[in-house]
């Protein structure tokens, strides 16, 4: 086999806080602290019931990070809705997009993911047609207000009724060439009935990021990963990886993220050991990285 060639390297961490961190800290504080000694490398800051973090708390937990080398990205609001056909609701999206993306900036976080919405009763393809317009006023809006350095995630949702299939979301980066994939691989493997612990089916998973928006821009992609019990409608709940009944495995997706030599953010979305089980994933890719020497 031949040696695999790092050039970056992928970024790991958890979504929020895990239980371990509730129990020995109090303070918001102490979370890049805490990621520095557990080895990681990134933290997802969450808005996702709307943003409440003022000026002074987002500067200084990102000057605490800058301190502690993590990177920070950003959770917006589950209830942005980037497809709804109500104009006033899209028209409020933009509107909290905006209001996440200027706590984004306050705190030094890059990337900001954000949800598209559901389809409701409307075709697929209207619901698309309707979020690639929402998406791309929202982008001139951080334009017109200084925060275009924020880069806007799409994310790859759980449940079949929310648009956020793997091919929407790419169809929605290509709005912008700015914007980059959230692949939710538990969401993904949630809405496809567990298809991504299939021989293959992670690499496909490359192959279409990269068909869709080329080798640099794909290389670099955000992910969200964590184990997920799903039923026929999709998503049902989040799990750890203590868990053997439901996937999926990260194993596929250090391998191949290594091969490929790429270099994305994987965050943890655990049920509650999301940074233990970002530590177990950051090992797993590291040693895909040990170079191999050829037989």
């Amino acid at each position: 086999m031949e040696a695999v060639v790092i050039t970056m390297g992928a970024l790991f961490g958890p979504a929020g806080n895990s239980e371990s961190f509730k129990k020995k800290y109090k303070s918001f504080a102490d979370v890049p602290g805490y990621l520095r000694e557990m080895g990681l490398d990134v933290y997802e800051y969450q808005c996702g019931h709307g943003v409440t973090i003022g000026e002074a708390s987002a500067r200084k937990l990102g000057e605490l990070a800058r301190e502690n080398g993590v990177l920070l990205t950003l959770h917006a609001p589950y209830f942005i809705s980037l497809s709804s056909p109500e104009e006033e609701t899209r028209e409020k999206s933009i509107g909290h997009i905006l209001k996440a993306a200027q706590a984004a900036a306050w705190m030094g976080a890059g990337r900001m993911v954000v949800h598209a919405g559901s389809c409701g009763k409307m075709p697929r393809e209207r619901a698309l047609a309707l979020a690639k317009d929402t998406l791309a006023r929202g982008q001139k809006a951080l334009e017109e207000a200084g925060l275009s350095h924020i880069i806007l995630c799409p994310e790859v949702m759980g449940k079949l009724g929310q648009l956020g299939t793997l091919e929407e979301v790419l169809a929605l980066c290509k709005v912008d060439e700015r914007f980059l994939p959230c692949v939710d691989f538990g969401h993904l493997n949630a809405r496809t009935q567990g298809w991504l612990c299939q021989p293959g089916a992670v690499k496909q998973v490359f192959d279409a990021m990269e068909d869709a928006l080329g080798q640099e821009r794909a290389s670099r992609f955000h992910s969200h990963f964590s184990k997920i019990e799903y039923t026929s409608g999709g998503e049902k709940r989040h799990l750890t990886f203590a868990d053997t009944m439901y996937g999926p495995d990260f194993a596929p997706v250090a391998e191949e993220t290594a091969r490929r030599g790429w270099s994305p953010v994987f965050i943890c979305e655990s049920a509650g050991t999301q940074a233990e089980d970002a530590q177990e994933m950051k090992g797993m890719y590291q040693r895909c990285c040990q170079p191999l020497e050829k037989p």
